[in-house]
């Protein structure tokens, strides 16, 4: 399955690349803009049948111990892939302060469900094959909706191959405990934007302007450790 993914992934790069080379729109971040709508129509609608009446009910019922738990739980997992990230980028130090983060959480505290490594002063980060490209040069390219995964750039949407592949949770051997705990997950991470609905709803004229526009600014926030040079106006 996991083989499948990157493989859908893969093709799925391909064939926007292919679009964006022979598209045309105002927005040179945007070029496939009627695609990309299309798309984020398709995951939208899903959200809002499915994950987010699911989230909803998971952040109604769940204790916030619970949630907080199983939250840091898959936190620390990520935390191993956070550390190969910023050792190939180059950052030794915050690598060693993401593994030491992932021993002290899996033992005192109990498996990841209690965090704290960060009561101890070992700080969370947030790196992906998508940052360390974007580390070593490689540029956004065009702005890209993914089915299921959502926005990207297609930078990040050919590292999102390998942050599949590389996923701890995503190579548990025993394929109903995998589903389980992918299931999980997407329940846990989607019932922590609950919040953001709200301001979204509010604030966007368009929905579709406002999440690219924010992940744009983000994602080249983080690339550059919230030390990113000002743009050049297009």
């Amino acid at each position: 399955m996991k083989k499948q993914i990157g493989e859908q992934i893969t093709l799925f790069v391909c064939a926007v690349l292919l679009l964006s080379g022979c598209a045309t729109t105002g927005n040179p971040k945007d070029p496939i803009e009627g695609f990309n709508r299309a798309v984020f129509g398709f995951n939208d609608a899903l959200d809002q049948v499915v994950v987010r009446p699911v989230a909803t009910g998971y952040d109604a019922v769940l204790p916030s111990p619970v949630k907080n738990g199983v939250a840091n739980f898959f936190g620390n997992v990520a935390d191993v892939f956070i550390a190969v990230n910023n050792l190939l980028q180059g950052k030794v130090p915050e690598a060693a302060g993401d593994a030491g983060r992932f021993v002290v959480n899996s033992t005192v505290g109990i498996l990841g469900l209690f965090d704290v490594a960060t009561d101890l002063g070992l700080e969370k980060h947030d790196e992906d094959f998508g940052q360390t490209f974007g580390r070593w040069g490689v540029g956004n390219g065009a702005y890209v909706v993914v089915p299921f995964f959502g926005p990207r750039t297609a930078r990040d949407a050919v590292a999102l191959v390998l942050d599949v592949k590389t996923d701890p949770v995503a190579n548990v051997g025993h394929i109903p405990t995998r589903n389980t705990l992918l299931a999980v997950r997407v329940v846990s991470d989607r019932a922590n934007l609950l919040p953001a609905d709200k301001v979204i709803e509010e604030a966007a004229l368009d929905k579709y302007s406002y999440i690219r526009d924010g992940y744009l600014q983000r994602r080249r926030n983080l690339i550059h450790d919230g030390n990113a040079p000002r743009e050049q106006d297009d």
